[in-house]
């Protein structure tokens, strides 16, 4: 039992995150409530909650109305409301609000989540703090002439980003002076689109690096901790694939002092509960990229190596306790890697790929974790995220858990709609992946892993052909 001050969370989110929000309060004996819009309807974590309501037909705006969800928590008798992450997890004013309606929001305060997603305010208080930050602009752009100046400051190549931005929108790099006027103007207008902000900025490209991220907790008592770092390289347009936990790329030394950054970084904003701080490595220099405020898609693989729940951790944080252990108490085992099967079709240029589930099978055995809210018959949404499931495997060593990864993903049947999970195997196969030898450049440097075949194992056949007579049968 987890104290008295929280009894009933609503999860202001769906999918995956929802169903492991909904399991996490089913152990700490919270009630859940779930929302949802029309094509969430039938999603398993509508079950799995305890109570469920409905948002309207509109798939997003429900999802995205910060006074709605406010409202009805109020009217649910919740004590709380976790948002999960994407949607309004990083909204200031879902955060500004619950305050204002005696609600308990799952994560740090409204002006921490403001201040660390303006990403100009948040090079400014890390620079404060001793935290060092890649050369940029000192604030927002105020036009292309500026940006044009600063470019030639800092020197080329160099991103200019969206200042309230994330997901790996409103970002471009530009190359030369030619290529600053042309992208200006598109992040600008992706910036206002994705955002309802047309502020930028503009930060030095760091060449091929590294991208470690350092998880981390806090309480309400001054208490901050760090669990060790992800290493999240493997991506695409900014967008990441495949996660692992810990960095199998750096030394003690140096995860040590990324873990006292992390540390330093929460504790100079004063920040309670999880979150994120994220890193560029180039070599021995280690920059700050930027803190997400929430949960993290890959909070799995931190779980997977230091045995902690963090999104219990969360709860107790917001509920008041204090955390019940320091970085002393605090050790990772083996190494975890996630990876994120997606509804895209890697040969098509990885267009999303929606549509009905027709047959699904869970990988399992030892060491292998599955979050996900797919089943068979389930239809995917064209309105949300392509992500159908994260696969998780934990295993002692480097090579044993490469090897688990390629063995999970040929356990799982997943049929319908195409997925990356045969393109993670031509990764997961890759001498440089397997040497530990990997930065944000591979996956654009290896257009070859896409050109895999699409030759159908003798079994899926099989399947396929039981899943249109079951269909024509009326089974």
């Amino acid at each position: 039992m987890m104290g008295t001050s929280i009894a009933k969370v609503l999860i202001a989110n769906r999918g995956e995150i929802a169903l492991r929000l909904a399991r996490a309060c089913a152990e700490a004996q919270i009630r859940s409530v779930a929302v949802y819009t029309e094509p969430d309807r039938y999603g398993l974590f509508v079950k799995r909650a305890n109570e469920a309501y409905s948002l309207g037909s509109d798939p997003l705006a429900g999802y995205l109305d910060p006074l709605r969800i406010v409202n009805l928590a109020v009217e649910t008798g919740c004590d709380a409301i976790h948002p999960g992450y994407g949607f309004l997890s990083e909204n200031p004013e879902l955060a500004r609000l619950c305050e204002e309606k005696g609600i308990i929001f799952i994560g740090p305060n409204a002006e921490v989540i403001k201040r660390m997603g303006d990403k100009t305010q948040a090079r400014m208080a890390m620079t404060a703090a001793g935290v060092p930050v890649t050369p940029g602009s000192e604030g927002n752009l105020a036009d292309l002439d500026e940006a044009l100046a600063e470019a030639e400051r800092i020197g080329y190549p160099v991103m200019v980003k969206a200042t309230s931005g994330g997901g790996g929108r409103g970002i471009r790099r530009c190359d030369d002076a030619a290529d600053l006027k042309k992208q200006f103007p598109r992040v600008i207008s992706e910036a206002t689109k994705a955002f309802g902000s047309a502020e930028v900025f503009m930060e030095k490209f760091i060449v091929n690096p590294k991208h470690i991220e350092v998880q981390v907790l806090a309480d309400a008592h001054g208490k901050v901790i760090h669990l060790f770092e992800r290493d999240c390289s493997i991506q695409r347009r900014n967008q990441k694939l495949i996660e692992i936990a810990p960095s199998p790329q750096i030394n003690d030394t140096l995860r040590n002092r990324l873990g006292e950054l992390a540390v330093k970084a929460a504790a100079a904003v004063g920040y309670v509960s999880a979150g994120t701080v994220e890193f560029l490595l180039a070599g021995d220099d280690v920059y700050f990229m930027e803190m997400n405020t929430r949960i993290q898609v890959e909070h799995t693989i931190t779980e997977q190596i230091t045995g902690i729940d963090i999104v219990q951790e969360q709860l107790r944080i917001a509920a008041g306790e204090a955390l019940g252990y320091g970085q002393e108490d605090v050790s990772y085992r083996g190494f975890a890697m996630q990876l994120r099967i997606n509804a895209e079709d890697p040969k098509n240029d990885f267009l999303p790929s929606f549509g009905r589930i027709t047959h699904y099978y869970a990988p399992g055995g030892p060491g292998v974790r599955v979050d996900t809210a797919i089943y068979t018959g389930y239809e995917i949404p064209p309105y949300f995220d392509s992500m159908c499931l994260k696969l998780v495997v934990w295993a002692l060593s480097w090579e044993q858990v490469v090897s688990r990864a390629q063995r999970a993903i040929d356990d799982m049947r997943l049929h319908g709609i195409r997925t990356t999970a045969n393109y993670y195997q031509q990764i997961l196969k890759h001498p440089d992946f397997r040497n530990k030898e990997f930065d944000t450049s591979f996956v654009a440097c290896h257009p070859e892993l896409s050109r895999y075949s699409d030759k159908r194992h003798p079994s899926d056949v099989a399947l396929a052909l039981s899943a249109a007579i079951a269909a024509y049968a009326g089974w």
